[in-house]
Protein backbone atom coordinates (compact mmCIF):
# COMPACT_ATOMS: atom_id res chain seq x y z
CA UNK A 1 0.00 0.00 0.00
CA UNK A 2 3.04 2.42 0.81
CA UNK A 3 4.18 1.86 -2.91
CA UNK A 4 0.39 2.51 -4.12
CA UNK A 5 0.44 5.90 -2.21
CA UNK A 6 3.95 6.92 -3.97
CA UNK A 7 2.03 6.06 -7.36
CA UNK A 8 -0.72 7.87 -6.75
CA UNK A 9 1.08 11.29 -5.53
CA UNK A 10 3.27 11.07 -8.73
CA UNK A 11 0.39 11.00 -10.59
CA UNK A 12 -1.07 13.90 -8.86
CA UNK A 13 1.78 15.52 -9.00
CA UNK A 14 2.24 15.45 -12.81
CA UNK A 15 -1.18 16.04 -13.48
CA UNK A 16 -1.70 18.94 -11.47
CA UNK A 17 1.89 21.04 -12.09
CA UNK A 18 0.72 24.01 -14.34
CA UNK A 19 -2.98 23.22 -13.86
CA UNK A 20 -3.68 27.02 -14.67
CA UNK A 21 -3.52 26.75 -18.14
CA UNK A 22 -4.50 23.69 -19.04
CA UNK A 23 -7.77 22.39 -19.77
CA UNK A 24 -9.56 25.60 -18.30
CA UNK A 25 -7.67 27.71 -21.31
CA UNK A 26 -8.04 25.36 -23.96
CA UNK A 27 -4.11 23.71 -23.32
CA UNK A 28 -4.52 19.80 -23.18
CA UNK A 29 -0.67 19.38 -22.47
CA UNK A 30 -1.58 19.11 -18.76
CA UNK A 31 -3.48 16.24 -19.71
CA UNK A 32 -1.96 14.41 -21.85
CA UNK A 33 0.89 14.33 -19.71
CA UNK A 34 -1.19 12.80 -16.81
CA UNK A 35 -2.16 9.91 -19.41
CA UNK A 36 1.02 9.09 -20.96
CA UNK A 37 2.61 9.46 -17.26
CA UNK A 38 -0.26 6.28 -16.40
CA UNK A 39 0.14 4.58 -19.38
CA UNK A 40 4.29 4.34 -18.55
CA UNK A 41 3.57 3.35 -15.01
CA UNK A 42 1.36 0.32 -16.54
CA UNK A 43 3.96 -0.68 -18.97
CA UNK A 44 6.63 -0.58 -15.74
CA UNK A 45 4.43 -2.36 -13.61
CA UNK A 46 2.95 -4.86 -16.13
CA UNK A 47 6.56 -5.45 -17.17
CA UNK A 48 7.80 -6.45 -14.47
CA UNK A 49 5.09 -9.09 -14.14
CA UNK A 50 5.46 -10.42 -17.32
CA UNK A 51 9.00 -11.03 -17.09
CA UNK A 52 8.45 -13.02 -13.63
CA UNK A 53 5.66 -14.58 -16.07
CA UNK A 54 8.18 -15.62 -18.82
CA UNK A 55 10.36 -16.63 -16.79
CA UNK A 56 12.79 -13.56 -17.56
CA UNK A 57 13.50 -12.87 -14.18
CA UNK A 58 12.49 -14.62 -10.80
CA UNK A 59 9.38 -14.62 -9.63
CA UNK A 60 9.25 -12.16 -6.13
CA UNK A 61 5.84 -12.89 -4.43
CA UNK A 62 6.39 -8.64 -2.69
CA UNK A 63 7.31 -7.15 -6.03
CA UNK A 64 4.51 -8.94 -7.97
CA UNK A 65 1.81 -8.08 -5.45
CA UNK A 66 3.64 -4.47 -5.46
CA UNK A 67 3.26 -4.44 -9.42
CA UNK A 68 -0.13 -5.53 -9.25
CA UNK A 69 -1.31 -3.13 -6.30
CA UNK A 70 -0.18 -0.55 -8.74
CA UNK A 71 -1.76 -1.34 -11.26
CA UNK A 72 -4.92 -1.94 -9.64
CA UNK A 73 -4.91 1.73 -7.90
CA UNK A 74 -4.30 3.10 -11.41
CA UNK A 75 -6.78 0.94 -13.27
CA UNK A 76 -9.46 2.00 -10.63
CA UNK A 77 -8.64 5.44 -10.13
CA UNK A 78 -11.21 8.15 -11.85
CA UNK A 79 -9.41 9.84 -14.69
CA UNK A 80 -11.95 11.21 -16.45
CA UNK A 81 -10.07 14.87 -16.21
CA UNK A 82 -7.27 13.56 -17.83
CA UNK A 83 -9.13 12.68 -20.93
CA UNK A 84 -11.06 15.61 -22.02
CA UNK A 85 -12.94 16.04 -25.55
CA UNK A 86 -11.06 17.76 -27.88
CA UNK A 87 -7.66 16.22 -26.60
CA UNK A 88 -7.02 13.55 -29.90
CA UNK A 89 -5.35 13.06 -32.39
CA UNK A 90 -6.92 14.22 -35.07
CA UNK A 91 -7.43 17.30 -33.44
CA UNK A 92 -3.77 17.28 -31.72
CA UNK A 93 -1.79 15.44 -34.52
CA UNK A 94 1.58 15.02 -33.14
CA UNK A 95 1.09 15.50 -29.28
CA UNK A 96 -0.95 12.54 -28.77
CA UNK A 97 -1.89 9.09 -30.50
CA UNK A 98 -5.29 8.97 -28.86
CA UNK A 99 -7.99 8.77 -31.82
CA UNK A 100 -11.26 10.72 -31.79
CA UNK A 101 -13.03 7.59 -31.66
CA UNK A 102 -12.24 7.33 -27.83
CA UNK A 103 -14.59 9.90 -26.89
CA UNK A 104 -17.25 9.31 -30.19
CA UNK A 105 -17.83 5.78 -29.22
CA UNK A 106 -17.39 6.73 -25.19
CA UNK A 107 -19.94 3.80 -23.85
CA UNK A 108 -17.20 1.25 -25.63
CA UNK A 109 -13.92 2.84 -24.24
CA UNK A 110 -15.39 3.00 -20.78
CA UNK A 111 -16.66 -0.68 -20.64
CA UNK A 112 -12.72 -1.49 -21.90
CA UNK A 113 -11.66 0.28 -18.75
CA UNK A 114 -14.31 -1.92 -16.79
CA UNK A 115 -12.27 -5.30 -18.16
CA UNK A 116 -9.05 -3.36 -17.16
CA UNK A 117 -10.36 -2.70 -13.66
CA UNK A 118 -11.65 -6.13 -13.33
CA UNK A 119 -8.51 -7.96 -14.21
CA UNK A 120 -6.34 -5.64 -12.53
CA UNK A 121 -8.39 -6.52 -9.04
CA UNK A 122 -7.86 -9.92 -9.95
CA UNK A 123 -4.74 -10.03 -10.16
CA UNK A 124 -3.85 -8.03 -7.16
CA UNK A 125 -5.80 -10.20 -5.00
CA UNK A 126 -3.39 -13.26 -6.39
CA UNK A 127 0.08 -11.81 -7.21
CA UNK A 128 1.49 -12.50 -4.45
CA UNK A 129 0.34 -16.43 -4.18
CA UNK A 130 2.95 -17.79 -6.92
CA UNK A 131 3.99 -17.29 -10.41
CA UNK A 132 1.45 -19.95 -11.12
CA UNK A 133 -1.34 -17.23 -10.37
CA UNK A 134 0.46 -14.46 -12.51
CA UNK A 135 0.29 -16.55 -15.35
CA UNK A 136 -2.95 -17.17 -15.07
CA UNK A 137 -3.85 -13.71 -14.68
CA UNK A 138 -1.74 -11.68 -17.10
CA UNK A 139 -3.09 -11.89 -19.90
CA UNK A 140 -6.77 -10.32 -19.13
CA UNK A 141 -4.98 -7.24 -18.15
CA UNK A 142 -2.71 -7.26 -21.58
CA UNK A 143 -6.06 -8.23 -23.50
CA UNK A 144 -7.67 -5.13 -22.29
CA UNK A 145 -4.77 -2.75 -22.73
CA UNK A 146 -4.32 -4.16 -26.41
CA UNK A 147 -8.00 -3.87 -26.48
CA UNK A 148 -7.90 -0.22 -26.05
CA UNK A 149 -5.10 0.56 -27.87
CA UNK A 150 -6.37 -0.92 -30.91
CA UNK A 151 -9.58 0.57 -31.06
CA UNK A 152 -8.59 3.98 -29.93
CA UNK A 153 -5.11 4.66 -30.07
CA UNK A 154 -3.14 5.60 -33.45
CA UNK A 155 -0.18 4.05 -34.65
CA UNK A 156 3.68 4.43 -34.24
Amino acid sequence: MKNGLKVFCSLVFVFTAGMGTSVADGHFDNAIKARKAVMALYAWNLGQLGAMAKGDIEYNAEAAQIAAENIKIMATMNMGSAWPQGSDSTALPGKTRAKVEAWSTYPESAEINKKLAAAAVAMSDVAGDGVDAVRANIGAIGGACKDCHTKFREAE
